[in-house]
């Protein structure tokens, strides 16, 4: 946790592992060759893919949660949520291993971003009705906030813990 000003605090998000990294480096290394074969044929439009690729590496270092002013922000590779403190269920919160409680798994992708080791944006959660906004890259250690609209968030940070007992400390 570092403080930039006296009343935004922010919380160090858990890096996603090497392997996420390693998976998109791959697929775009394969779109380079492939979009370089293509090139003569089909032109520029044959570059798009490792363009796009090369936006979603980029896209995966943007992350960050913070809290000031009442407001709880994430954000998550191409997605922002900003969330009233009176909006969550702090009662209810809790630091959870995803191993364990698999019902808070994301399932299905409804707005997101996901590959294997970085979940950010939107999803359907496994057992669970309703939605969750994610920045998933460690499912050992994720903050589950549930908010009062029956809608959840999933955290992955360095410490959890000092993140919840910050929301509750100002609530």
């Amino acid at each position: 946790m570092r403080r930039s000003s006296a009343s935004i605090r922010h919380f160090a998000v858990t890096p996603p592992p090497a392997h996420a990294w390693a998976i998109l480096l791959v697929i775009l290394a394969l779109c380079t060759v492939a979009g370089g074969l293509a090139y003569r044929q089909h032109g520029p439009l044959a570059l798009l893919a490792p363009l796009l690729l090369t936006i979603a590496l980029l896209a995966m270092r943007r992350r960050s949660v913070s809290l000031g002013n009442g407001v709880l922000e994430v954000r998550a590779a191409f997605y922002r949520k900003r969330i009233a403190l009176a909006e969550l269920d702090l009662q209810r919160a809790r630091v959870v291993d995803l191993a364990e409680h698999t019902q808070l798994q994301p399932r299905l992708k409804t707005n997101g971003y996901a590959i294997p080791g970085f979940y950010a944006g939107h999803f359907r959660l496994r057992g669970q009705p309703g939605k969750a906004f994610c920045l998933i890259t460690d499912r050992r250690r994720v903050l589950w906030l549930p908010l009062r609209d029956g809608s959840q968030l999933l955290l992955s940070l360095e410490q959890p813990q000092a993140l919840l007992d910050a929301l509750r400390a100002a609530t």
